[in-house]
């Protein structure tokens, strides 16, 4: 890179000075603006400088076509300035000479991460230094190849993108399918409370320090189910607990376990404990539950994962810093329509017949998804592949300079 680019690093003004930010109008373009940022193109990210912290710091004002490369905290985000813009210390920037098509630059540096982590530095994080960003391989290929290159790369690229975007939309409206399933299951008015259906419990689960960690009986934590699913035994953390906490907080079958501590869109995830879990701990941001006889736990845990379910069982949920709590109490107060033991039998049926459905879409939709990134490589691959002839004009100029 340091023979088709002048390398240029950036700068922070000093943040105490408002005079440095305030009223600025040079866009001043940190890593966290190209995260999850996925367009080609930046004309600004979200702050700018005034000439003065401009002019006062190592930041320089970049030239429009300037590759942007993030070579630190991460290395490897890419995109090309729209216009004069600045950044912060963050990027290694390609000021390129002519001859070099930025966008080609652009694509190069898309599959090239790795290359530029094998050149970084540093014990606290992985930094690119400008030195080592101007040893960054690159093939440069005729211009009019170049451009050839970046179109054909483009076209493919536009073609997959237009396919992930159809199977992100078949994602959303299998959420949309699976909620209207739930909905129109539970959609009978409420004639009982769950507190009338529980033989035993509401109880919390069990609080240990971190210390305890590592080793003895298995543990299930709130990141290891949601509805439907629940993680394998064998890959659950595993706790020191004494005879007496794995008496008191062993996990039966059958059981029902139910998140009351979490994020709101979290909050009030629940199910049903499979027989594989039992005498598996459960931590204290969770409670669980045994249903009486005559009640089906999968038809409680597919209604409490029902919007009205899960509305009904956080109406009186209490807000923290970021997060919000259920009560024993709020579960025994949550209405649900509860009808015969037959009738639970026929719902839940042909809500796992939809639902299994469904998961068989979404797993096939996900292989086609992670099937696109592999292409996204490939054509990456293929394109810089074919590149191998130095550009005679590229090279020329390099011996001028």
């Amino acid at each position: 890179m340091g023979e088709i680019a002048e390398v240029v690093g950036g700068g922070t003004p000093r943040t105490n000075d408002s005079t440095n930010f305030e009223g600025g109008d040079v866009p001043w373009i940190t890593p966290a603006d190209l995260s999850g940022y996925a367009e080609k193109y930046i004309s600004h990210g979200a702050r700018f400088i005034t000439r003065k912290g401009l002019e006062s710091s190592s930041a320089r004002l970049l030239p429009a076509g300037t590759v942007l490369f993030t070579s630190r905290a991460p290395i490897g985000y890419v995109a090309i300035a729209r216009n004069p813009v600045a950044t912060n210390q963050g990027f290694k920037s390609f000021v390129l000479k002519d001859g070099v098509l930025p966008e080609y630059v652009y694509w190069w540096l898309k599959c090239s991460k790795q290359r530029a982590e094998a050149l970084a530095s540093g014990t606290t994080f992985l930094e690119l230094s400008g030195a080592s960003a101007k040893k960054l391989p690159i093939r440069i290929a005729p211009i009019d190849e170049q451009r050839r290159i970046v179109a054909e790369i483009e076209k493919q690229i536009s073609r997959l993108d237009e396919a992930v975007a159809n199977l992100k939309r078949v994602v959303t409206r299998l959420a949309a399918y699976r909620q209207r399933a739930l909905d129109d299951a539970f959609a009978s008015e409420p004639n009982a409370v769950l507190g009338q259906l529980i033989s035993e419990g509401p109880q919390n689960g069990l609080y240990l320090p971190k210390g305890a960690y590592g080793s003895g009986t298995p543990i299930v934590r709130i990141d290891d189910y949601q509805t439907d699913w629940i993680r394998p035994v064998a890959e659950l953390r595993r706790v020191r607990a004494t005879p007496s906490q794995v008496s008191t907080w062993a996990l039966q079958q059958g059981n029902v376990l139910v998140n009351r501590v979490n994020s709101m869109s979290h909050l009030g995830k629940c199910v049903v404990v499979p027989d594989v879990l039992a005498g598996a701990l459960f931590e204290s941001n969770m409670m669980r539950f045994r249903l009486v006889p005559g009640v089906r736990p999968r038809y409680v845990e597919l209604y409490l994962g029902s919007r009205i379910g899960k509305r009904r069982l956080t109406a009186n949920a209490k807000w923290a810093v970021n997060q919000a709590s259920i009560n024993q109490k709020d579960v025994q107060a949550t209405e649900i329509p509860l009808p015969s033991l037959e009738r639970q039998v026929q719902i839940v049926a042909e809500l796992d017949r939809r639902l299994s459905i469904v998961r068989e879409v979404e797993a096939e939709v996900d292989a086609n998804l992670k099937r696109a990134q592999v292409l996204r490589r490939a054509v990456l691959t293929k394109a810089f592949a074919i590149s191998t002839t130095i550009s005679p004009r590229v090279t020329a100029r390099h011996r001028d300079v």
